[in-house]
């Protein structure tokens, strides 16, 4: 039986943009010690075949730091190593995967059609192919058949299955069941697939390893999968992100807001970066968002509340006033009524719930 893992999307140097800067340098800085991890993950459970299905690096020119300690982290580990450059680090001249020593366990493909490179140890061939541009807009595995040779045969692509467009190498369904490959491991795709067979070929994306964004929400690592002797896979995801980004929506429509957010939280966010919602019912003056911030920011690696509540009814009764107050409310309300979308309903909001805290001198925060 044969141990491997199948990871991809690192996306080291990622400029972590949402980020203040002083976390997104430590956030980058983080990030190179996931193959470090992986290392001593790969030696302590007895894996003999790591798959890395590109995008490794955010860019073509990472930090020179970057691939040289990727590049020693790989090396320590007790497997064959081997990698599909993708979209976002493409081989090329001046690309990390020509500037740098890899070690002799480190195979990369380098070239825009399918190769095969042998592992006779294992009784294995890894066919793969790198993407040699930032687009890649035929299918790699257009017209691969593996040879029945009775060794174990895996695929190894950075690419999309069915994609809508044609820049990503557009593999096709039919292409993968035609491609007698035991497995056929992919990348490009950050959120994790259930694995999918095609005729015989057992395929699948483990998505990122590590968050970047509330685009990547959740639990995020690699897949570790199983070859039997007769070629049968087994896939286990395997949970690896220090750091989970989630996005929590809170209802405190007659509630305490602050309470009713420490009962919605899960006990252990330490590590985790939250945008907390708050949904329902507020008075004038809202949830008290920047308070709630405040409260409870160290809970978390990095957290952001947002006020998405609505004025209540009994607010928008007052425009019945005979004063500037009522005034206000009844051309504001007018708006609202008239108002075409959700998002120009929650803007008026904000605007009634700042001029009312004008017209009262409050503070909102």
């Amino acid at each position: 039986m044969l141990k491997f893992i199948h990871a991809a999307d690192f996306h080291l140097d990622s400029p972590f943009a949402a980020l203040p800067a002083d976390r997104a340098a430590a956030r980058r800085r983080e990030s190179r010690q996931l193959a470090d991890r992986l290392a001593d993950y790969v030696n302590s459970h007895g894996i003999r075949l790591v798959l890395l299905a590109g995008d490794l690096f955010d860019s073509a020119s990472p930090f020179r730091e970057t691939p040289e300690r990727l590049a020693a982290a790989l090396g320590r580990m007790e497997a064959a190593v081997f990698v599909s450059p993708g979209n976002h680090d493409w081989c090329g001249p001046g690309s990390p995967w020509d500037g740098v020593a890899w070690p002799d366990n480190v195979h990369v493909f380098r070239e825009s059609r399918l190769t095969a490179a042998e592992v006779p140890a294992l009784d294995l061939v890894v066919h793969g192919a790198a993407f040699t541009a930032p687009e890649q807009p035929e299918s790699l595995l257009a017209g691969f058949t593996a040879p029945a040779d009775g060794k174990l045969h895996f695929g190894l692509l950075h690419g999309e299955l069915d994609g809508a467009g044609e820049r990503y190498d557009p593999i096709r369904r039919e292409e993968a069941a035609a491609s007698g490959l035991a497995y056929l491991a992919l990348g490009h795709v950050h959120r994790r697939t259930e694995p999918l067979t095609l005729g015989r070929t057992v395929c699948a994306w483990p998505g990122c390893p590590e968050g970047r964004g509330f685009d990547e929400l959740g639990e995020k690592g690699f897949y570790e999968g199983t070859a039997a002797d007769d070629g049968t896979i087994s896939l286990t995801f395997v949970p690896f992100a220090r750091h989970r980004y989630e996005i929590l929506e809170v209802d405190v429509t007659g509630k305490d807001p602050l309470t009713a957010v420490g009962a919605a939280l899960p006990p252990d966010t330490a590590e985790d970066l939250y945008r907390i919602l708050l949904t329902g019912e507020t008075g004038e003056d809202g949830a008290g968002a920047a308070a709630i911030q405040d409260a409870l920011a160290d809970r978390f690696d990095t957290l952001e509340v947002r006020d998405a509540t609505t004025v209540a009814a009994d607010v928008w009764k007052r425009a019945g006033e005979d004063s500037l107050r009522g005034l206000f409310l009844r051309e504001l309300r007018r708006r609202r009524e008239a108002a075409q979308s959700q998002e120009a309903r929650a803007e008026i909001d904000r605007a009634a719930r700042f001029g009312l805290a004008a017209l009262d001198h409050r503070d909102l925060g």
